[in-house]
Protein backbone atom coordinates (compact mmCIF):
# COMPACT_ATOMS: atom_id res chain seq x y z
CA UNK A 1 0.00 0.00 0.00
CA UNK A 2 1.33 3.16 -0.79
CA UNK A 3 2.27 5.62 1.61
CA UNK A 4 -0.14 9.24 1.41
CA UNK A 5 1.87 12.01 -0.30
CA UNK A 6 1.72 14.96 1.25
CA UNK A 7 3.97 17.16 -1.31
CA UNK A 8 5.26 17.02 -4.31
CA UNK A 9 8.01 18.95 -6.00
CA UNK A 10 9.04 19.20 -9.77
CA UNK A 11 11.67 21.61 -11.35
CA UNK A 12 13.12 21.87 -14.68
CA UNK A 13 16.85 22.31 -15.20
CA UNK A 14 19.91 21.99 -17.76
CA UNK A 15 21.03 19.10 -19.15
CA UNK A 16 23.94 20.43 -17.24
CA UNK A 17 23.09 19.80 -13.84
CA UNK A 18 23.95 16.41 -11.89
CA UNK A 19 21.05 16.01 -9.54
CA UNK A 20 22.27 13.40 -6.32
CA UNK A 21 19.37 11.92 -4.56
CA UNK A 22 21.08 12.34 -1.21
CA UNK A 23 20.99 16.30 -1.43
CA UNK A 24 19.01 19.18 -1.82
CA UNK A 25 18.27 20.52 -5.55
CA UNK A 26 19.99 23.99 -4.88
CA UNK A 27 19.51 24.46 -8.59
CA UNK A 28 17.43 27.31 -10.16
CA UNK A 29 14.52 26.46 -12.63
CA UNK A 30 15.73 26.40 -16.41
CA UNK A 31 12.25 26.54 -18.12
CA UNK A 32 13.44 27.78 -21.22
CA UNK A 33 16.16 27.26 -24.20
CA UNK A 34 17.02 27.50 -27.76
CA UNK A 35 18.22 25.18 -30.48
CA UNK A 36 18.72 24.78 -34.31
CA UNK A 37 16.99 22.13 -36.63
CA UNK A 38 18.83 18.86 -36.90
CA UNK A 39 19.96 19.46 -33.27
CA UNK A 40 19.45 17.19 -30.10
CA UNK A 41 18.56 19.28 -27.48
CA UNK A 42 18.01 18.03 -24.00
CA UNK A 43 17.05 19.07 -20.39
CA UNK A 44 15.83 17.65 -17.35
CA UNK A 45 12.47 17.56 -15.26
CA UNK A 46 13.32 16.86 -11.60
CA UNK A 47 10.83 15.53 -9.09
CA UNK A 48 10.97 14.78 -5.26
CA UNK A 49 7.98 13.37 -3.29
CA UNK A 50 7.58 13.39 0.27
CA UNK A 51 5.74 9.73 0.75
CA UNK A 52 6.98 6.51 -1.07
CA UNK A 53 5.03 6.25 -4.41
CA UNK A 54 4.97 3.20 -5.60
CA UNK A 55 3.57 3.75 -9.63
CA UNK A 56 4.10 7.34 -10.82
CA UNK A 57 3.99 8.35 -14.44
CA UNK A 58 4.56 11.15 -16.45
CA UNK A 59 2.70 12.16 -19.57
CA UNK A 60 4.63 14.47 -22.36
CA UNK A 61 2.17 16.50 -24.49
CA UNK A 62 4.00 18.64 -27.28
CA UNK A 63 3.61 19.35 -31.30
CA UNK A 64 7.25 17.44 -31.23
CA UNK A 65 6.22 14.63 -29.59
CA UNK A 66 6.99 12.62 -31.91
CA UNK A 67 10.57 13.69 -31.78
CA UNK A 68 10.84 13.34 -27.70
CA UNK A 69 12.47 10.56 -25.92
CA UNK A 70 11.88 11.31 -21.67
CA UNK A 71 14.07 9.10 -19.97
CA UNK A 72 14.74 8.22 -15.91
CA UNK A 73 18.26 8.94 -14.70
CA UNK A 74 19.72 6.45 -12.43
CA UNK A 75 22.10 5.60 -9.71
CA UNK A 76 25.55 4.33 -10.37
CA UNK A 77 28.29 3.02 -7.78
CA UNK A 78 31.62 4.56 -7.80
CA UNK A 79 34.03 3.52 -5.71
CA UNK A 80 36.84 5.52 -7.02
CA UNK A 81 35.64 8.72 -8.28
CA UNK A 82 38.76 10.30 -8.66
CA UNK A 83 42.52 9.36 -8.21
CA UNK A 84 44.75 11.33 -5.16
CA UNK A 85 46.34 13.74 -7.51
CA UNK A 86 42.68 15.44 -8.90
CA UNK A 87 41.93 18.88 -8.45
CA UNK A 88 39.04 20.34 -6.72
CA UNK A 89 36.83 21.11 -10.26
CA UNK A 90 34.50 18.26 -9.46
CA UNK A 91 31.24 17.77 -7.65
CA UNK A 92 32.33 15.59 -4.91
CA UNK A 93 35.10 12.93 -3.97
CA UNK A 94 33.42 10.60 -1.93
CA UNK A 95 32.31 6.69 -2.82
CA UNK A 96 28.46 6.32 -3.39
CA UNK A 97 25.84 6.99 -5.64
CA UNK A 98 26.16 9.06 -9.29
CA UNK A 99 23.62 10.08 -11.26
CA UNK A 100 24.53 8.79 -14.57
CA UNK A 101 22.77 5.86 -16.11
CA UNK A 102 19.53 6.40 -19.15
CA UNK A 103 16.50 3.64 -18.28
CA UNK A 104 14.12 3.63 -20.24
CA UNK A 105 10.47 4.66 -19.00
CA UNK A 106 8.79 1.90 -17.40
CA UNK A 107 4.84 1.03 -19.06
CA UNK A 108 4.23 0.21 -15.77
CA UNK A 109 5.52 3.36 -13.97
CA UNK A 110 8.07 4.65 -11.67
CA UNK A 111 8.87 4.16 -8.07
CA UNK A 112 9.37 8.06 -6.56
CA UNK A 113 11.24 7.72 -3.44
CA UNK A 114 10.21 9.66 -0.37
CA UNK A 115 12.55 12.63 0.39
CA UNK A 116 14.97 12.11 -2.74
CA UNK A 117 15.15 14.69 -5.77
CA UNK A 118 15.62 12.52 -9.04
CA UNK A 119 15.13 13.63 -12.51
CA UNK A 120 13.87 12.64 -16.15
CA UNK A 121 16.21 13.33 -18.77
CA UNK A 122 13.95 14.77 -22.13
CA UNK A 123 15.77 14.39 -25.08
CA UNK A 124 14.47 16.08 -28.72
CA UNK A 125 15.74 15.25 -31.50
CA UNK A 126 14.90 17.93 -33.63
CA UNK A 127 14.49 16.59 -37.40
CA UNK A 128 15.56 18.60 -40.51
CA UNK A 129 13.93 21.15 -41.85
CA UNK A 130 13.34 19.24 -45.06
CA UNK A 131 12.04 16.79 -42.62
CA UNK A 132 9.91 19.19 -40.62
CA UNK A 133 8.31 20.66 -43.52
CA UNK A 134 7.36 16.92 -45.18
CA UNK A 135 5.71 16.20 -41.90
CA UNK A 136 3.81 19.40 -42.45
CA UNK A 137 5.40 21.85 -39.93
CA UNK A 138 6.64 25.59 -40.91
CA UNK A 139 10.66 25.63 -40.43
CA UNK A 140 10.55 29.55 -41.15
CA UNK A 141 11.04 32.62 -38.53
CA UNK A 142 11.96 31.37 -35.01
CA UNK A 143 9.43 28.92 -33.54
CA UNK A 144 8.28 28.33 -30.32
CA UNK A 145 7.58 24.46 -29.14
CA UNK A 146 5.77 23.51 -25.27
CA UNK A 147 6.56 20.22 -23.62
CA UNK A 148 3.69 20.01 -21.07
CA UNK A 149 4.78 17.30 -18.22
CA UNK A 150 1.90 16.07 -16.14
CA UNK A 151 2.71 13.47 -13.28
CA UNK A 152 0.10 10.97 -11.36
CA UNK A 153 0.87 8.89 -9.00
CA UNK A 154 -0.89 5.73 -7.82
CA UNK A 155 -4.70 5.41 -8.51
CA UNK A 156 -4.37 8.00 -11.27
CA UNK A 157 -3.64 10.86 -8.35
CA UNK A 158 -2.37 13.84 -10.04
CA UNK A 159 1.05 15.24 -8.46
CA UNK A 160 2.62 17.65 -10.44
CA UNK A 161 3.17 19.28 -13.75
CA UNK A 162 5.76 21.05 -15.64
CA UNK A 163 6.21 23.25 -18.73
CA UNK A 164 9.68 23.96 -20.60
CA UNK A 165 9.72 26.26 -24.00
CA UNK A 166 12.43 25.31 -26.77
CA UNK A 167 12.48 28.04 -29.38
CA UNK A 168 13.82 26.42 -32.89
CA UNK A 169 15.63 29.21 -34.78
CA UNK A 170 15.25 29.52 -38.53
CA UNK A 171 18.54 27.83 -39.40
CA UNK A 172 20.01 23.96 -39.40
CA UNK A 173 23.19 22.59 -37.44
CA UNK A 174 25.55 21.50 -40.50
CA UNK A 175 27.31 18.32 -40.73
CA UNK A 176 30.20 17.64 -38.27
CA UNK A 177 33.58 17.76 -40.05
CA UNK A 178 35.56 17.01 -36.86
CA UNK A 179 36.89 13.17 -36.94
CA UNK A 180 35.77 11.21 -33.52
CA UNK A 181 36.64 7.77 -32.67
CA UNK A 182 35.52 5.90 -29.37
CA UNK A 183 36.90 2.38 -29.33
CA UNK A 184 34.06 -0.08 -29.26
CA UNK A 185 35.25 -3.10 -27.15
CA UNK A 186 33.38 -6.46 -29.91
CA UNK A 187 35.10 -8.64 -26.67
CA UNK A 188 33.40 -7.05 -23.99
CA UNK A 189 30.18 -7.06 -26.25
CA UNK A 190 30.58 -10.62 -27.10
CA UNK A 191 31.02 -11.52 -23.23
CA UNK A 192 28.49 -9.91 -21.50
CA UNK A 193 25.49 -10.80 -23.62
CA UNK A 194 27.35 -14.00 -23.65
CA UNK A 195 27.44 -14.52 -27.84
CA UNK A 196 29.71 -16.02 -30.27
CA UNK A 197 31.98 -13.59 -31.64
CA UNK A 198 30.95 -12.50 -35.31
CA UNK A 199 28.23 -15.19 -34.49
CA UNK A 200 25.27 -13.09 -36.14
CA UNK A 201 23.81 -11.70 -33.13
CA UNK A 202 26.99 -10.31 -32.54
CA UNK A 203 26.86 -8.73 -35.78
CA UNK A 204 23.38 -7.39 -35.12
CA UNK A 205 24.61 -5.60 -31.82
CA UNK A 206 27.87 -4.64 -33.13
CA UNK A 207 25.57 -2.97 -35.55
CA UNK A 208 23.51 -1.17 -32.67
CA UNK A 209 26.19 0.18 -30.98
CA UNK A 210 27.62 1.72 -33.60
CA UNK A 211 24.41 3.22 -34.47
CA UNK A 212 24.49 4.44 -30.96
CA UNK A 213 27.40 5.97 -31.51
CA UNK A 214 27.22 7.68 -34.59
CA UNK A 215 24.37 9.34 -33.61
CA UNK A 216 26.68 10.38 -30.78
CA UNK A 217 28.72 12.30 -33.37
CA UNK A 218 31.56 9.50 -33.96
CA UNK A 219 32.06 8.93 -37.55
CA UNK A 220 35.69 6.40 -37.49
CA UNK A 221 35.29 3.20 -36.25
CA UNK A 222 38.17 0.85 -34.70
CA UNK A 223 38.58 -1.92 -36.91
CA UNK A 224 39.60 -5.15 -35.61
CA UNK A 225 41.77 -6.83 -38.30
CA UNK A 226 43.35 -8.44 -36.10
CA UNK A 227 42.68 -8.86 -32.10
CA UNK A 228 43.08 -5.16 -30.46
CA UNK A 229 46.23 -5.27 -28.70
CA UNK A 230 44.69 -2.33 -26.18
CA UNK A 231 44.89 -2.61 -22.26
CA UNK A 232 45.73 -6.45 -22.66
CA UNK A 233 48.21 -7.57 -19.28
CA UNK A 234 51.38 -9.07 -20.86
CA UNK A 235 51.13 -12.34 -21.50
CA UNK A 236 47.80 -12.25 -21.40
CA UNK A 237 44.88 -12.36 -24.26
CA UNK A 238 41.78 -11.04 -24.71
CA UNK A 239 38.84 -12.91 -26.59
CA UNK A 240 39.90 -13.21 -30.37
CA UNK A 241 38.11 -10.59 -32.54
CA UNK A 242 39.74 -11.02 -36.00
CA UNK A 243 38.31 -9.67 -39.11
CA UNK A 244 40.86 -11.10 -41.43
CA UNK A 245 40.82 -14.52 -42.18
CA UNK A 246 44.55 -15.93 -42.42
CA UNK A 247 45.68 -18.93 -43.78
CA UNK A 248 49.11 -20.05 -43.31
CA UNK A 249 50.54 -22.62 -46.30
CA UNK A 250 52.93 -25.77 -45.43
CA UNK A 251 55.41 -23.68 -47.64
CA UNK A 252 55.09 -20.88 -45.22
CA UNK A 253 53.04 -18.41 -47.68
CA UNK A 254 50.30 -17.00 -46.45
CA UNK A 255 46.55 -16.40 -47.75
CA UNK A 256 44.06 -13.66 -46.59
CA UNK A 257 40.65 -13.71 -46.71
CA UNK A 258 38.53 -10.43 -46.54
CA UNK A 259 35.16 -11.28 -46.34
CA UNK A 260 34.58 -10.07 -42.72
CA UNK A 261 36.37 -6.92 -43.67
CA UNK A 262 34.04 -6.30 -46.53
CA UNK A 263 30.76 -6.86 -44.18
CA UNK A 264 32.21 -4.64 -41.78
CA UNK A 265 32.57 -1.89 -44.59
CA UNK A 266 29.23 -2.55 -45.50
CA UNK A 267 28.04 -2.18 -41.85
CA UNK A 268 29.54 1.13 -41.84
CA UNK A 269 28.72 2.83 -44.63
CA UNK A 270 25.16 1.73 -43.89
CA UNK A 271 24.89 3.67 -40.31
CA UNK A 272 27.25 6.44 -41.39
CA UNK A 273 30.91 5.86 -40.58
CA UNK A 274 33.26 7.64 -42.54
CA UNK A 275 36.60 7.19 -41.72
CA UNK A 276 38.38 3.51 -40.77
CA UNK A 277 40.46 3.10 -38.06
CA UNK A 278 42.32 0.18 -38.58
CA UNK A 279 43.82 -1.50 -35.20
CA UNK A 280 47.37 -1.51 -33.47
CA UNK A 281 49.47 -3.79 -35.73
CA UNK A 282 51.99 -3.66 -32.94
CA UNK A 283 51.24 -4.15 -28.74
CA UNK A 284 50.57 -1.38 -26.86
CA UNK A 285 53.35 0.74 -24.65
CA UNK A 286 56.14 -0.15 -26.90
CA UNK A 287 55.88 -1.55 -30.01
CA UNK A 288 57.82 -4.66 -28.77
CA UNK A 289 55.59 -7.73 -30.16
CA UNK A 290 52.88 -8.34 -32.64
CA UNK A 291 49.37 -8.74 -31.45
CA UNK A 292 47.28 -12.22 -31.48
CA UNK A 293 46.94 -13.61 -34.84
CA UNK A 294 44.87 -16.67 -35.41
CA UNK A 295 45.80 -18.25 -38.62
CA UNK A 296 44.40 -21.91 -39.51
CA UNK A 297 47.52 -23.52 -40.23
CA UNK A 298 48.60 -26.81 -42.25
CA UNK A 299 50.65 -29.39 -40.84
CA UNK A 300 51.26 -32.43 -42.86
CA UNK A 301 47.90 -32.14 -44.70
CA UNK A 302 46.32 -31.59 -41.77
CA UNK A 303 44.26 -27.99 -40.74
CA UNK A 304 44.07 -26.78 -37.51
CA UNK A 305 43.58 -22.86 -35.72
CA UNK A 306 46.11 -21.98 -33.81
CA UNK A 307 47.65 -18.84 -32.62
CA UNK A 308 50.72 -17.63 -34.52
CA UNK A 309 51.88 -14.70 -33.22
CA UNK A 310 51.52 -13.02 -29.75
CA UNK A 311 53.66 -11.79 -27.02
CA UNK A 312 56.43 -14.41 -27.73
CA UNK A 313 56.68 -12.75 -30.98
CA UNK A 314 59.63 -10.37 -31.33
CA UNK A 315 58.09 -7.04 -33.29
CA UNK A 316 61.20 -6.84 -35.48
CA UNK A 317 61.89 -10.06 -36.38
CA UNK A 318 61.73 -12.04 -39.60
CA UNK A 319 58.82 -14.04 -39.30
CA UNK A 320 56.72 -11.18 -38.13
CA UNK A 321 57.95 -9.10 -41.18
CA UNK A 322 57.45 -12.09 -43.43
CA UNK A 323 53.92 -11.72 -42.45
CA UNK A 324 53.56 -8.35 -42.74
CA UNK A 325 54.84 -8.12 -46.32
CA UNK A 326 52.38 -10.45 -47.76
CA UNK A 327 49.42 -8.97 -45.20
CA UNK A 328 49.92 -5.59 -45.85
CA UNK A 329 49.84 -5.70 -49.69
CA UNK A 330 46.89 -7.48 -49.87
CA UNK A 331 44.77 -5.49 -47.09
CA UNK A 332 46.42 -2.29 -49.56
CA UNK A 333 45.18 -3.71 -52.34
CA UNK A 334 41.50 -4.00 -50.69
CA UNK A 335 41.61 -0.81 -49.03
CA UNK A 336 42.38 0.74 -53.15
CA UNK A 337 39.72 -1.68 -54.79
CA UNK A 338 36.80 -0.31 -52.05
CA UNK A 339 38.12 3.06 -52.60
CA UNK A 340 38.90 3.62 -49.09
CA UNK A 341 41.57 5.39 -49.73
CA UNK A 342 40.59 8.40 -48.19
CA UNK A 343 38.96 7.03 -45.65
CA UNK A 344 41.65 4.76 -43.62
CA UNK A 345 43.53 5.56 -40.97
CA UNK A 346 46.71 3.39 -39.19
CA UNK A 347 48.15 2.57 -35.96
CA UNK A 348 51.28 1.37 -34.73
CA UNK A 349 51.38 0.84 -30.78
CA UNK A 350 49.25 3.02 -28.51
CA UNK A 351 50.81 5.37 -25.92
CA UNK A 352 54.47 5.01 -26.61
CA UNK A 353 56.45 6.90 -25.02
CA UNK A 354 60.50 8.27 -25.60
CA UNK A 355 62.46 5.45 -23.92
CA UNK A 356 60.20 2.98 -26.11
CA UNK A 357 61.34 5.59 -29.41
CA UNK A 358 63.64 3.02 -31.35
CA UNK A 359 61.70 0.14 -30.78
CA UNK A 360 58.45 2.45 -32.43
CA UNK A 361 61.25 3.70 -35.11
CA UNK A 362 61.82 -0.22 -36.42
CA UNK A 363 57.60 -1.20 -35.94
CA UNK A 364 56.96 2.35 -37.97
CA UNK A 365 59.30 1.52 -40.67
CA UNK A 366 57.81 -1.80 -41.26
CA UNK A 367 54.37 -0.39 -41.83
CA UNK A 368 55.36 2.49 -43.94
CA UNK A 369 57.27 0.43 -46.50
CA UNK A 370 53.69 -0.46 -47.27
CA UNK A 371 51.40 2.08 -46.09
CA UNK A 372 53.34 4.93 -46.60
CA UNK A 373 50.50 6.55 -48.33
CA UNK A 374 47.85 6.24 -45.74
CA UNK A 375 47.69 9.01 -42.79
CA UNK A 376 49.28 7.54 -38.97
CA UNK A 377 47.23 8.63 -36.02
CA UNK A 378 48.55 7.60 -32.37
CA UNK A 379 47.76 8.49 -28.73
CA UNK A 380 50.98 9.80 -27.03
CA UNK A 381 52.19 12.68 -25.06
CA UNK A 382 55.84 13.09 -26.03
CA UNK A 383 56.47 15.97 -28.68
CA UNK A 384 59.93 14.07 -29.91
CA UNK A 385 57.47 11.07 -32.14
CA UNK A 386 55.61 14.11 -34.11
CA UNK A 387 59.35 16.07 -34.48
CA UNK A 388 61.30 13.17 -35.39
CA UNK A 389 58.89 12.31 -38.24
CA UNK A 390 57.51 8.83 -36.92
CA UNK A 391 53.88 9.79 -36.15
CA UNK A 392 52.45 12.86 -38.68
CA UNK A 393 49.00 13.17 -37.31
CA UNK A 394 49.79 13.11 -33.27
CA UNK A 395 47.14 12.93 -30.60
CA UNK A 396 48.12 14.27 -27.65
CA UNK A 397 46.44 14.14 -24.55
CA UNK A 398 44.91 17.62 -23.54
CA UNK A 399 46.71 17.84 -20.95
CA UNK A 400 50.07 17.81 -23.20
CA UNK A 401 48.43 19.44 -26.02
CA UNK A 402 50.44 22.94 -25.63
CA UNK A 403 53.68 22.03 -27.38
CA UNK A 404 52.27 20.78 -29.85
CA UNK A 405 50.27 23.98 -30.58
CA UNK A 406 52.77 26.08 -29.94
CA UNK A 407 54.44 24.45 -32.47
CA UNK A 408 51.35 24.90 -34.83
CA UNK A 409 51.16 21.19 -35.61
CA UNK A 410 48.76 20.87 -38.57
CA UNK A 411 45.82 19.06 -38.53
CA UNK A 412 46.08 17.83 -34.95
CA UNK A 413 43.82 16.00 -32.71
CA UNK A 414 43.63 15.36 -29.12
CA UNK A 415 42.27 12.77 -26.73
CA UNK A 416 41.71 12.35 -23.11
CA UNK A 417 41.99 9.21 -20.54
CA UNK A 418 41.66 8.61 -17.13
CA UNK A 419 45.33 10.53 -16.74
CA UNK A 420 43.41 13.54 -17.43
CA UNK A 421 41.75 14.54 -13.88
CA UNK A 422 43.57 18.49 -13.28
CA UNK A 423 42.66 21.72 -15.15
CA UNK A 424 41.39 19.83 -18.33
CA UNK A 425 38.26 18.67 -19.34
CA UNK A 426 36.61 15.15 -18.99
CA UNK A 427 33.90 13.29 -18.39
CA UNK A 428 34.22 11.52 -15.25
CA UNK A 429 31.24 10.50 -12.89
CA UNK A 430 31.83 13.25 -10.33
CA UNK A 431 32.95 15.95 -12.56
CA UNK A 432 30.57 18.69 -13.38
CA UNK A 433 28.61 17.83 -16.90
CA UNK A 434 30.31 21.65 -17.79
CA UNK A 435 33.82 20.15 -17.62
CA UNK A 436 32.41 17.52 -20.21
CA UNK A 437 30.54 20.19 -22.50
CA UNK A 438 33.39 22.80 -22.68
CA UNK A 439 35.08 20.62 -25.23
CA UNK A 440 33.39 21.89 -27.86
CA UNK A 441 34.28 25.40 -27.24
CA UNK A 442 37.97 24.42 -27.23
CA UNK A 443 38.23 21.84 -30.27
CA UNK A 444 36.76 25.00 -32.45
CA UNK A 445 39.02 27.63 -31.20
CA UNK A 446 42.02 25.69 -31.57
CA UNK A 447 40.98 24.04 -35.07
CA UNK A 448 41.34 20.66 -33.74
CA UNK A 449 41.15 18.08 -36.40
CA UNK A 450 39.79 14.62 -34.41
CA UNK A 451 39.31 13.32 -31.52
CA UNK A 452 39.93 10.08 -29.61
CA UNK A 453 38.45 8.42 -26.19
CA UNK A 454 39.70 4.67 -25.35
CA UNK A 455 36.60 3.60 -23.68
CA UNK A 456 33.20 3.52 -25.16
CA UNK A 457 32.03 0.45 -23.65
CA UNK A 458 35.28 -1.24 -21.62
CA UNK A 459 33.31 -4.22 -19.41
CA UNK A 460 36.71 -5.22 -18.06
CA UNK A 461 39.05 -4.95 -15.19
CA UNK A 462 42.44 -3.23 -15.90
CA UNK A 463 44.82 -5.18 -18.31
CA UNK A 464 41.30 -7.23 -19.18
CA UNK A 465 42.32 -9.84 -16.46
CA UNK A 466 38.22 -10.06 -15.96
CA UNK A 467 34.80 -9.02 -17.02
CA UNK A 468 32.87 -6.48 -14.82
CA UNK A 469 28.99 -5.77 -14.51
CA UNK A 470 29.21 -2.31 -15.76
CA UNK A 471 25.92 -1.65 -13.72
CA UNK A 472 27.78 -2.75 -10.22
CA UNK A 473 31.81 -1.72 -11.00
CA UNK A 474 32.54 1.38 -12.81
CA UNK A 475 36.24 1.76 -12.58
CA UNK A 476 37.69 -1.37 -14.11
CA UNK A 477 37.82 -2.85 -10.78
CA UNK A 478 39.49 -0.02 -8.62
CA UNK A 479 42.07 0.99 -11.50
CA UNK A 480 40.46 4.03 -13.15
CA UNK A 481 37.81 7.07 -12.40
CA UNK A 482 34.43 5.83 -12.76
CA UNK A 483 33.29 7.25 -15.93
CA UNK A 484 36.57 6.87 -17.85
CA UNK A 485 36.18 3.36 -19.25
CA UNK A 486 32.84 3.17 -20.75
CA UNK A 487 30.10 5.78 -21.77
CA UNK A 488 27.31 3.49 -22.55
CA UNK A 489 25.45 0.55 -20.55
CA UNK A 490 24.26 -2.44 -21.81
CA UNK A 491 20.62 -2.23 -22.31
CA UNK A 492 18.13 -5.67 -23.11
CA UNK A 493 19.08 -5.43 -26.99
CA UNK A 494 21.46 -2.79 -27.53
CA UNK A 495 22.96 0.32 -25.71
CA UNK A 496 21.96 2.53 -22.76
CA UNK A 497 23.19 6.01 -23.00
CA UNK A 498 24.90 7.81 -20.00
CA UNK A 499 24.55 11.60 -19.14
CA UNK A 500 27.83 11.69 -19.70
CA UNK A 501 27.17 10.28 -23.34
CA UNK A 502 24.44 12.62 -24.25
CA UNK A 503 26.21 16.15 -22.65
CA UNK A 504 29.47 15.01 -24.76
CA UNK A 505 27.00 15.17 -27.75
CA UNK A 506 26.03 18.84 -26.72
CA UNK A 507 29.52 19.36 -27.00
CA UNK A 508 30.32 18.77 -30.09
CA UNK A 509 27.20 19.83 -31.54
CA UNK A 510 28.09 23.88 -30.26
CA UNK A 511 31.62 22.62 -32.29
CA UNK A 512 29.33 22.55 -35.25
CA UNK A 513 27.22 25.91 -34.38
CA UNK A 514 30.44 27.50 -34.22
CA UNK A 515 31.61 26.01 -37.61
CA UNK A 516 28.31 27.18 -38.78
CA UNK A 517 28.28 30.66 -37.39
CA UNK A 518 32.02 31.08 -38.98
CA UNK A 519 30.80 30.22 -42.56
CA UNK A 520 28.10 33.34 -41.73
CA UNK A 521 30.49 35.83 -40.24
CA UNK A 522 34.09 34.46 -40.14
CA UNK A 523 36.11 33.03 -37.90
CA UNK A 524 37.73 36.33 -36.31
CA UNK A 525 33.92 37.44 -35.26
CA UNK A 526 33.27 34.01 -33.27
CA UNK A 527 36.58 33.66 -31.71
CA UNK A 528 35.63 37.58 -30.31
CA UNK A 529 32.06 36.25 -29.28
CA UNK A 530 33.39 33.52 -27.77
CA UNK A 531 35.50 35.32 -25.65
CA UNK A 532 33.72 38.52 -25.28
CA UNK A 533 33.53 39.31 -21.71
CA UNK A 534 36.19 37.03 -20.17
CA UNK A 535 39.19 37.66 -18.38
CA UNK A 536 41.87 35.51 -20.03
CA UNK A 537 41.72 33.37 -23.41
CA UNK A 538 39.91 29.94 -23.22
CA UNK A 539 42.71 27.19 -23.18
CA UNK A 540 42.54 23.56 -22.63
CA UNK A 541 43.53 24.16 -19.31
CA UNK A 542 42.23 27.73 -18.60
CA UNK A 543 38.10 28.80 -19.39
CA UNK A 544 34.84 29.45 -17.77
CA UNK A 545 33.61 26.88 -15.31
CA UNK A 546 30.02 28.24 -14.97
CA UNK A 547 27.04 25.86 -16.52
CA UNK A 548 25.29 29.14 -16.85
CA UNK A 549 27.73 30.56 -19.57
CA UNK A 550 27.86 27.60 -21.71
CA UNK A 551 23.86 27.62 -21.85
CA UNK A 552 24.16 31.32 -22.44
CA UNK A 553 26.98 31.66 -24.68
CA UNK A 554 25.10 28.99 -27.10
CA UNK A 555 22.09 30.49 -26.92
CA UNK A 556 23.82 34.11 -28.19
CA UNK A 557 25.69 31.76 -30.68
CA UNK A 558 22.45 30.44 -32.29
CA UNK A 559 20.77 34.19 -32.13
CA UNK A 560 23.52 35.29 -34.25
CA UNK A 561 23.49 32.90 -36.63
CA UNK A 562 19.68 33.16 -36.86
CA UNK A 563 19.63 37.06 -37.28
CA UNK A 564 22.63 36.07 -40.22
CA UNK A 565 20.64 33.37 -42.02
CA UNK A 566 17.75 35.57 -42.13
CA UNK A 567 19.95 38.39 -43.94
Amino acid sequence: MAEKHSQFQTRCVSSLVKVFADEALTEASWNRGTALWSETFAFQVAYRSEALVYSMKVAVSSELAAWTTVRPVGLAPSELPTFAHSDDYVLRKTPGLYPDPLYPLPEDGMRAYPGQWRTLWVTVELPSKEAWEAAGGASSGVRSFTFDFHFTGDEGVELGSQRFTLEVLPAELPEQKLIHTEWVHYDCLATYYKLDIFGEKHWELIERYVENAVRHGMNMLLTPLFTPPLDTEIGGERSTVQLIDVERTQDGEYRFGFDKLTRWVEMCDRVGIRYFEFSHLFTQWGAKHAPKIIATVNEGGEKKEQRIFGWETDAAGEPYRQFLSQFLPALDAFIREHKLEDRSYFHVSDEPNLDQLEDYRRASAILKEHLGAYPFIEALSDYGFYEQGLVPVPIPANDHIDKFLENEVPGLWTYYCCGQSVDVSNRFFNMPSARNRILGYQLYKFGIKGFLQWGFNFWNTQHSKEAIDPYRVTDAGGAFPSGDSFAVYPGTDGPLDSIRWEVFREALQDLRACELLESLAGREQVLELLEAGLSEPITFRNYPREASWLLSKRTEINRQIAKLADA
